[in-house]
């Protein structure tokens, strides 16, 4: 499945922050790119888990596979 990340270099931490767009809360980082590419996969990883867990016992946040992020215009 694929998610769209926010890719950004924060100066104070030195390094590469992932954002998660489709996964509200999940969010990585590390000190080169490539670092937090393979961070955020773990995260979102982790995050799913998580996720299953609460939906299977609470029946809580459900992810639909078919979420995007899409164009509104106002008036």
């Amino acid at each position: 499945m694929k998610y769209k990340v926010y890719f950004y270099f924060d100066q104070e931490y030195e390094g590469f922050v992932a954002d998660v767009l489709d996964l509200p809360g999940c969010v990585s980082q590390g000190k080169t790119l490539q670092e937090a590419i393979d961070n955020v996969k773990d995260a979102i990883a982790g995050y799913l888990e998580v996720e299953k867990e609460k939906s299977e016992s609470y029946n809580s946040l459900f992810i639909p596979e078919e979420s995007f992020i899409g164009e509104v215009v106002v008036g």
